[in-house]
């Protein structure tokens, strides 16, 4: 078995035949030439899996051997291999995209080490990559079936999380495998919130109460427990929320900024249901969606109403600074898209006399809307991986990456969050309801819904979740796991169009345990 073709560039080829005996025992074939004239021949000829190329040659010099190469197989790595480390050498070399560079005289081990890293590094990492993941598992586990409160869950989720990434990352076959344990994850998860949900929000409603030691922060909380203190530390502060944000996409855009900031990493439950009318209102008015109808009853607009669920942000910004008594000055800003995004980096230096100002970023949700509606995101999204891919490329290209680098120049102490995660979706479960029945496909509310009790939560009582009941015989019911809601009628065809899409609404770790970032800009 070959393990890799070599080509090697040097004009002493003849006093290297010790170091080419060894790399054929180890398994390369290895094509040598003495000068860059017959170096760029070959290449133009046959693709190698590496070059070693003599930076001092006469003719043709090593540099100028390396740009031919790069011109003919770009993706090829080049090893410089140089008797001097001169700084005007050394910096053309790594300007021109040399992989590595060995210093004279080499010996055999160097020679290997940068074949693996150059070479074998894919089958090397997915191969330790596997050997941890199966390591882990068991673990993992076993970590799942003792879960007892969110500190628990968290862990558990944190390392799902990583082993998603690093398998991705390595090509793994053993995804279908971690698939596995998040769905089996996902249903001890939803049997944790069926238990103490209700418990959660009777604690969190009534203000006699201290705050139950087991429970988690939750969207009301935000701004009182994170927001406000970091205000009266003296911070100027900027709360970016984007919405749809999961914790492993985070975790992909936080390697953009780490070079930035200082990362403080915490994840936050959603309130249900997890969209945007009701987690996010939640975290601007620091109240349950009930109490906000109750008490702003202009500020809330009813799920059968026609009127967008979440144009009333600032209001309620403002509403719940009033209510602590607190005098913030601060600004709102929405971007949906580069019009939006252009003008608000044009508005960034008048912010600095603000308290607080507060940013909304819709790209996320709107691409998982996206990924649903159009084949053609669909297939660039495909799946985990690639949904991931598609945000840090979006984030790449687009001007909130700028807002990051202004804000951490201007020293602003940054809040990222979000309102809720989303599930990729796969199991239909049917439901039936009437007409004045909402559309979302992880909960429903209504009168007289028909399902499998099984499968779903139900709050009756839309008033112990502190929900809006539009009529007397309303309720809730949430989707767990990764199932999706699916009427009877026109069936297969409802099916086949949502099936393996992105949804958020109801109950699963993606779309309840979101990141509660604060990011401080690294002193220069």
């Amino acid at each position: 078995m070959i393990n890799g073709l070599l080509l090697w560039v040097d004009d002493e080829i003849e006093l290297l035949k010790a170091h080419i005996i060894f790399l054929e025992k180890k398994g390369y074939e290895v094509i040598t030439v003495s000068n860059g004239a017959d170096a760029i021949e070959q290449c133009a000829t046959q693709a190698f899996d590496l070059v070693l190329l003599d930076e001092q040659m006469p003719g043709l010099s090593g540099l100028e051997t390396l740009q031919r190469i790069k011109e003919i197989q770009p993706a090829t790595p080049v090893v410089m291999v140089t008797k001097s480390e001169e700084e005007d050498i050394m910096n053309q070399a790594i300007g021109s995209k040399i992989a590595d560079y060995l210093i004279k005289p080499v010996n055999p081990s160097q020679i290997l080490l940068t074949l693996k890293k150059n070479v074998h590094r894919r089958e090397i990492v997915t191969e330790v990559t596997q050997s941890g993941y199966q390591q882990d598992y068991q673990q993992i586990a076993m970590q799942i079936s003792e879960c007892n409160n969110f500190t628990d869950w968290v862990e558990v989720y944190k390392k799902l999380v990583k082993w998603e990434l690093e398998l991705s990352s390595a090509e793994s076959n053993m995804t279908e495998m971690l698939i596995m344990q998040k769905e089996e994850a996902n249903n001890s998860f939803a049997k944790y919130i069926v238990k103490n949900y209700l418990n959660w929000i009777t604690d969190l409603s009534d203000k006699s109460k201290s705050k139950a030691t087991d429970r988690p922060l939750m969207s009301p909380e935000i701004f009182k427990s994170k927001v406000f203190p970091t205000i009266d530390e003296g911070n100027k502060v900027f709360l970016i929320v984007v919405d749809n944000l999961r914790f492993d996409q985070w975790r992909v855009l936080s390697e953009e900024i780490g070079d930035l900031f200082d990362i403080e990493e915490e994840l936050y439950m959603t309130i249900l249901p997890t969209a945007t009318q009701y987690a996010r209102n939640a975290i601007f008015s620091g109240l349950m969606p009930l109490q906000i109808a109750q008490m702003f009853p202009e500020l809330w607009v009813d799920e059968d109403e026609e009127e967008g669920k979440n144009l009333n942000e600032s209001p309620l910004i403002q509403t719940q600074i009033e209510r602590y008594r607190r005098h913030d000055k601060f600004s709102y800003h929405k971007i949906n898209d580069s019009n939006a995004a252009e003008k608000f980096m044009q508005q960034l230096k008048n912010l600095e006399q603000n308290d607080l100002n507060v940013l909304v970023v819709n790209f996320i949700d709107m691409l998982s809307h996206a990924r649903t509606e159009m084949k053609m995101i669909r297939e660039l999204a495909s799946n985990e991986s690639a949904y991931r891919s598609l945000t840090l490329s979006w984030f790449r290209h687009n001007v909130l990456s700028e807002v990051f680098k202004e804000l951490a120049h201007a020293g602003y102490k940054i809040i990222l969050t979000t309102d809720h995660g989303s599930i990729r979706t796969t199991k239909p479960t049917k439901i039936i309801g009437d007409r004045n029945t909402n559309t979302n496909l992880r909960y429903k509310l209504g009168k007289n819904l028909n399902y499998n009790s099984k499968k779903v939560f139900t709050i009756k009582d839309p008033r112990q979740a502190q929900l809006p009941a539009p009529n007397l015989s309303t309720s809730y019911v949430f989707a767990t796991g990764d199932d999706f809601f699916a009427y009877p009628n026109n069936y297969n065809y409802y099916v086949a169009y949502y099936k393996d899409t992105f949804q958020h609404g109801g109950i699963s770790i993606e779309e309840m345990v979101v990141p509660l970032i604060t990011l401080t800009p690294k002193k220069r």
